[in-house]
This record gives structure tokens, sequence and C-alpha cells, in this order.
């Protein structure tokens, strides 16, 4: 029975034999040896690299604070050069109309029925102007409304663009009261020709 069993273990033993020795695609160089120097230094480079991930993600949370406090500071910015934009046009409407609308309403050629009717679409203009400005200050000083800084933003650019609108009509105003004038005065000038003839 020795025999029969050497007899059966012999054909897997050069079996085993033959797959170790035949070459195959992949030739396995043997157990890896670990040697532990190897294994400290693996060590420390995985907690150095991982100091290093710490860092960064500390550098990436920093870098994230600044970019929202540079936001804010372009936001406010941005409210600023708006509000200077409308405080600058206001100013403007206010000088136009103390300069020019003196000298229109002070005209010999206007009659006094159109004084009334030229100084209330000025006041109706100013008004407008003075509860714009109002309106800003109300909505820039307190915190009622719970704006985020880009609606204020764009709440200043719709009044600085309503200012220059109220810009144009006081100038085109101007304009027009100031061509009546410039014919009335051709006018009189003709007529007064005519009867030195």
């Amino acid at each position: 029975m020795k025999t029969k069993n050497k007899i059966r273990y012999y054909p897997m033993g050069l079996l085993i034999l033959s797959f170790l020795y035949l070459p195959t695609a992949g030739n396995s160089q043997g157990m890896p040896v670990y040697d532990n120097t190897n294994f400290i230094s693996l060590a420390k480079q995985l907690i150095e690299s991982g100091k290093q991930t710490s860092q960064l993600m500390q550098t990436v949370n920093f870098l994230k604070k600044q970019k929202e406090n540079l936001e804010k500071v372009n936001s406010v910015i941005r409210q600023l050069h708006a509000l200077k934009a409308l405080t600058n046009n206001n100013q403007r409407l206010f000088e136009m109309v103390q300069s020019d609308l003196s000298d229109v309403l002070s005209s010999p050629y206007i009659k006094p029925d159109e004084v009334g009717r030229i100084a209330d679409s000025f006041d109706a203009i100013m008004i407008n102007a003075v509860a714009s400005l109002d309106y800003v200050e109300q909505i820039l000083s307190s915190d009622l409304l719970k704006m985020t800084d880009a609606d204020r933003v764009q709440l200043l650019q719709e009044k600085e663009q309503e200012s220059k609108e109220m810009v144009a009509e006081i100038e085109n105003k101007m304009r027009r009261y100031q061509e009546i004038i410039s014919f009335r005065k051709l006018q009189s000038t003709v007529n007064s020709r005519i009867a030195n003839y």
C-alpha cells in the first residue's frame, strides 16, 4: 500500500514541480522581504504626507475665507461707486435747477401763467429725487429689509439709473424752455423791426 501511495503522490509532485518551473507570463520574484528600515521610512513618509494634507486643508480654508472677505470688500466698493454716482447725479440735478431754473423763470419772455406750470414740473422732479435719496438712505442705514450686498448694489444701480433719467429730463426741459425763450426773443426782435418800418 505504501508503494501505491508513493505512486499516487509521485505524479502529483511532478505536476506541482512542473508548474513551478514552467515559464509563465508573469514570473514572480518570490516572497517579498520586509526590511524594518523600509517599513519605518514608509510609516514616516505616510505621517509626513498626512501632515502636509492637513496643512493643505488649512490653507484651502484660509483661502476660502479670504475669498469671502474679498467679495465683501468688492461688494462694498460697488455700493460706494453706485452711491457716489447717485449723489453726483442728484447734486448736478439740484445745481441745474438752482441756476438754470431761476434764469428761465426770471426771463421776460416767460409769461406769468407759465411760471407756475414750469415751477411745478421742476418741483415734481426734485421731490422725486429727494424721495429717492431718502429711500436709499433707509436701505443703507437700516437692516429692516434683510438684503444681501448684491441686492443693495442692484437697488443702488437702479436708483442711479433713475437719477440719470431725471437729469436727462431736467436737461430736456431746460433746453426746451431756453429754446422757447430764444424763439420769443427772436420773435420780439422781428416784431420790433416791423414796428420800426
